[in-house]
């Protein structure tokens, strides 16, 4: 399997020319539609590089982690995931301190 692999790489390198491109050059990019895209792309948020963000929809539940000494304050946040609906559990107070400006909706406690 490996052998057919690397012939057929061998043969697709020929027809490659090489390229090299230098800080500031202008290319033209070739895009094409996904197959399937599970997200509505209106809804999607991107950064200066075209990368995701994912930003915190709201908060779902609160729970206290309970340790021998100490208790930690949880959050589970819902998220705008690119994958659709994605959950995870975050510190409270890590949470607020890096989302304290962005807006998100709390469920009542």
């Amino acid at each position: 399997m490996q052998a057919a692999r690397d012939r057929q790489k061998s043969y697709a390198d020929l027809k490659r020319k090489p390229m090299e491109f230098q800080v500031g050059d202008k290319v033209m990019l070739k895009v094409s539609p996904w197959k399937g895209v599970p997200v509505p792309l209106d809804g999607l948020k991107l950064d200066d590089k075209l990368h995701f963000v994912e930003e915190p929809v709201e908060i779902v539940g609160r729970e206290v982690k309970r340790l021998k000494r100490s208790q930690i304050p949880l959050v589970k946040v819902r998220w705008n995931s690119k994958r659709g609906p994605e959950f995870t559990w975050e510190r409270e107070d890590q949470f607020k301190k890096k989302y304290s400006t962005t807006s998100y909706q709390t469920t009542p406690r």
